[in-house]
């Protein structure tokens, strides 16, 4: 990494989702997903499921703040899932699915707070935002058959009938936003 390298993480439901999006963005270098927190040490997929290790699924963003800022970031998030749903994203249900900000440090907490507060003033959503914003904890990276999901598994229903609208509607709304390569 350089020092214009950044790491940002968010928990928006599945990370199969999020992941697919924040890929495409322009200024982003790598997107990983995985776990944080949570207690349990070295967590699976199969142990986070029961959301009993407190973990929440996330990902993990490394981006180039010369050509994507936190605060982008962020509207990306806001704007790609559902921030006023409890331990919720559509049928996925639990804490694992929670709505959720890790910030690295007090600027990354204060933009999420003050994007929180915009969104709010301006009424984007019907109801009130649950988004947690919590200290950064350890990254625990998912399982290899997690990585890259939607790339490699286009055409399994939960794709189809989940991720691929979820991508249809970023692209939209965030065209000027997408890597060239890929429109």
């Amino acid at each position: 990494m350089t020092e214009n390298h950044k790491i940002a993480v968010f928990g928006g439901g599945c990370f199969w989702c999020t992941e697919v999006i924040f890929t495409t963005l322009k200024g982003v270098i790598d997107v990983k997903p995985g776990y944080m927190g949570g207690s349990t040490e070295n967590p699976t997929y199969k142990d986070v499921c029961t959301g009993e290790t407190g973990h929440a699924e996330v990902i993990q963003i490394v981006y180039d703040e010369k050509q994507i800022s936190f605060s982008e970031l962020l509207l990306v998030f806001f704007k790609t899932h559902d921030p006023t749903t409890l331990n919720r994203q559509g049928n996925d249900i639990g804490t694992q699915y929670r709505s959720v900000v890790f910030y690295y440090d007090e600027d990354q907490k204060q933009q999420a707070e003050e994007m929180i507060a915009q969104l709010t003033k301006e009424e984007v959503f019907d109801s009130p935002i649950v988004t947690e914003i919590s200290p950064a904890t350890k990254f625990y990276v998912a399982e290899n058959y997690h990585h890259n999901y939607y790339a490699n598994n286009r055409s399994q229903p939960y794709c189809l009938a989940v991720i691929q609208p979820k991508v249809l509607k970023f692209a939209e709304k965030f065209k000027d936003k997408i890597k060239p390569e890929l429109l």
